[in-house]
C-alpha cells in the first residue's frame, strides 16, 4: 500500500534520530555528515520556510494546471462544469502519485497536490450531491485514509480523524430526533473507542511506518473526548444544532455533569502526564484546563478582567516558582534540568539577563586621576616644554 520504498523509509528514520542525536550532543556533527552520505533518503525538507515555499510553488503549479483544462475544455461542458471539478480532483491525485513515485516526500510539491486534491474532490462531491454534509465527510472520510496509508503525511491523517468525526455527527442528526439530546455521550464514546483503538494498534504494530499517524489520531481522541462534554461546547451546539431554547434562568439536561467535566477532564490530564512523564499530554491538559477556566468566565463574570488575569497570574507564577525549587536539583524523572534534545539557549539568554538585571551588573564607579594633566598651548596635548 505504501508508494515509498520501505528501505528508503526506515534510512529516513534512522538519519532523523541521528540528526536527533547530533543536536543533543551525543555524536559529533562530522559523524553525521558521513552518515548522512551513506543513506539513500527520500526529497524532503525539514525547514518549514523552504516547505511553505515549495508548496505555494506547487500550488500555483497545481492551479496552472486546472486553468489550462478549464480554458480547453469549458465551452464543450457547458452547463455540466461539475464534472470538470471532479477532474480537477484526478489532477490532483495523478499529480501526487507522480511526486510520490519520484520520491518526494514532505518536501512542499507533494503537499500541494495532496491537499489540493482532497479540497478539489470535497468541492466537487458538493456540488454534485447539493451540499450533503453526510455525504461530503465520509467520502472524505475513505479518500483521507486511503491518502494516509500510501503516501504517509500527517495531515491526511489528521483530516481522517475530523471527517470521520463530522461523519458520524451528521449520522447522528439524521437519525430520531430522540437520539438527538444523547449526541455529546455517544462522541465520548467514540473518541474513548479511537483513543483505545489506536493505543492498541500502537502496541502491536510491527513496522513504524504509521506510528506517528496513530499517535495523533490517540491525541485527536483526548481532545474531541474533552470537547464532546466541554460546557460551553454541549450547550452552544445543543442550541445552534439540536434548536434547544435555553430561556433565563434554566439550563441545559446533566448541567452538573457538563460543569464537572469540564474541570475534572483536565485535572486528569495533568495528573496523568505527570504520572506516565507524557509531555504531549501534559500541553494538552493545561490548554484543556485554560479553555475550562475561558468557559466558566463566559457565563459567569465574577469579576473584571484586569483583576482576574492578574490574580491568576501571581497564582500560577507563585506555583510555577515552587514547582522549579522543588524540582531543580533532581536529575530523574520529573526535574527542571534542561533536556538535552530540546534547544535551551533561550533559557540560558533569559537567565543570565534575569541574574545581570538582579545585581549581577554594578553602577560605574568614577575615580579620580592621580596625575594632574594640563597645560598644553596648542590643542590639549597636555605638555609646555617643561617636566
Amino acid at each position: 500500500m505504501i508508494v515509498y520504498d520501505k528501505t528508503t523509509l526506515q534510512n529516513k528514520a534512522l538519519l532523523d534520530e541521528a540528526q536527533s542525536l547530533q543536536k543533543a550532543g551525543f555524536i559529533a556533527l562530522e559523524q553525521y555528515q558521513s552518515f548522512e552520505k551513506k543513506l539513500i533518503v527520500l526529497k524532503t525538507h525539514d525547514n518549514l520556510l523552504i516547505r511553505a515555499l515549495f508548496f505555494i510553488l506547487g500550488a500555483f503549479l497545481y492551479s496552472s494546471l486546472c486553468g489550462f483544462v478549464t480554458l480547453t475544455t469549458l465551452e464543450t461542458l457547458n452547463e455540466n462544469y461539475e464534472y470538470l471539478v471532479f477532474f480537477f480532483a484526478l489532477i490532483g491525485f495523478v499529480g501526487a502519485e507522480i511526486l510520490a513515485q519520484s520520491k518526494f516526500y514532505g518536501h512542499g510539491l507533494d503537499d500541494a497536490f495532496i491537499l489540493g486534491s482532497q479540497l478539489t474532490f470535497a468541492f466537487a462531491i458538493g456540488i454534485a450531491s447539493n451540499s450533503n454534509e453526510l455525504l461530503i465527510a465520509a467520502l472524505v472520510t475513505i479518500t483521507a485514509v486511503l491518502s494516509y496509508l500510501r503516501y504517509l503525511h500527517l495531515s491526511m491523517a489528521l483530516l481522517f480523524c475530523m471527517a470521520f468525526t463530522a461523519t458520524l455527527i451528521f449520522g447522528i442528526l439524521e437519525l430520531d430526533e430522540s437520539i438527538h439530546p444523547f449526541l455529546p455521550f455517544l462522541m465520548m464514546s467514540f473518541a474513548a473507542a479511537l483513543y483505545f483503538g489506536s493505543k492498541t494498534t500502537m502496541q502491536k504494530l510491527t513496522a513504524p511506518f504509521y506510528l506517528n499517524g496513530l499517535l495523533l489520531a490517540k491525541n485527536f481522541a483526548l481532545i474531541l473526548f474533552y470537547f464532546s462534554g466541554n460546557y460551553l461546547v454541549v450547550r452552544e451546539l445543543s442550541i445552534q444544532l439540536l434548536q434547544q431554547d435555553v430561556k433565563p434562568g434554566t439550563d441545559i439536561p446533566f448541567a452538573l455533569l457538563f460543569y464537572a467535566f469540564t474541570f475534572i477532564v483536565p485535572a486528569a490530564f495533568l495528573f496523568f502526564a505527570l504520572v506516565k512523564k507524557d509531555r504531549i499530554l501534559l500541553w494538552i491538559g493545561l490548554l484543556t484546563l485554560c479553555f475550562s477556566v475561558y468557559t466558566i468566565r463566559f457565563y459567569y463574570a465574577i469579576m473584571p478582567i484586569e483583576i482576574a488575569l492578574t490574580i491568576w497570574g501571581a497564582l500560577i507564577f507563585a506555583l510555577t516558582l515552587i514547582a522549579i525549587k522543588k524540582l531543580k536539583n533532581k536529575e530523574t524523572g520529573i526535574t527542571f534540568q534542561p533536556d538535552r534534545f530540546t534547544k535551551t539557549n533561550a533559557f540560558l539568554n533569559a537567565e543570565i539577563l534575569i541574574a545581570s538585571q538582579m545585581g549581577g551588573i554594578k553602577p560605574e564607579v568614577t575615580i579620580e586621576s592621580p596625575m594632574d594633566f594640563g597645560g598644553g598651548g596648542f590643542s590639549g596635548g597636555g605638555s609646555d616644554g617643561s617636566f
